[in-house]
């Protein structure tokens, strides 16, 4: 039986590519260097914030830079997307319906992100998410970010739910991956988000759901077969 869902933040839960790219392309503009398609930034996003700065300076998804400009760079960034945080960012459909399914079929929530607290924090509660995640998980809450399953182990803890009773639901590779290593029941993949540009089609999971209340769907009849047997 499934008893708790452990659910990506960027590319899942909201669209966050316009506050990203605005605050990316801020931190260019101060250093110097010409403005990215919002098209291309968006292929730089899913390691965290660090790696984004590394992307968006190099303009690459390799983000070969040197190491001495990301903390200058990252600090630039930060300071930008604390402005911009939330202003365009917005929450995906089927999102709240299907948090509100998944909370009344009794299920513990998690939100597991490899971007910083002191962005998802404020994030959550402007987009009126907080209410329904018992615990968020940061980038920083551990010493290793998704892919690595560090932050999902950490927020089965938070929620006292082994591995083997939880699902995933993210967009990416990172969040299958992670979940896959960290013992996860299952994992499910929203096709609309990110995944660092390549399609979602190719991404090992057990099951590509078109929104967040197909995904408290598929939960459900999940643990109904289970109930059953």
């Amino acid at each position: 039986m499934i008893k708790a869902v452990l659910i990506d933040l960027d590319g899942t839960l909201v669209d966050s590519i316009p506050d990203l790219a605005a605050a990316a392309n801020a931190m260019r503009a101060e250093l110097g260097l010409s403005e990215l398609p919002v098209a291309k930034i968006a292929t730089f996003v899913g390691k965290g914030a660090e790696s984004l700065v590394r992307r968006t300076l190099a303009g690459n998804i390799d983000g070969q830079c040197e190491d001495t400009q990301v903390a200058p760079a990252l600090s630039i960034f930060r300071r930008h997307y604390h402005r911009i945080n939330g202003t365009q960012t917005v929450v995906y459909d089927g999102v709240r319906e299907g948090l509100r399914a998944m909370r009344a079929q009794g299920l513990l929530l998690a939100v597991v992100t490899n971007k910083p607290l002191e962005f998802t924090l404020p994030l959550l509660e402007q987009t009126g998410l907080s209410e329904y995640f018992v615990a968020v998980v940061g980038g920083e809450c551990t010493p290793h970010k998704k892919p690595h399953p560090a932050q999902l182990l950490h927020a089965c803890e938070q929620l006292g739910v082994t591995p083997a009773h939880i699902f995933m639901v993210g967009d990416s590779a990172n969040d299958a991956l992670a979940a896959r290593a960290a013992g996860c029941c299952g994992v499910l993949i929203v096709p609309y988000g990110y995944n660092e540009g390549e399609a979602s089609h190719s991404i090992p999971s057990d099951g590509i759901v078109t929104t967040l209340l197909d995904a408290a769907n598929h939960i459900a009849d999940f643990n109904r077969t289970r109930t059953l047997q």
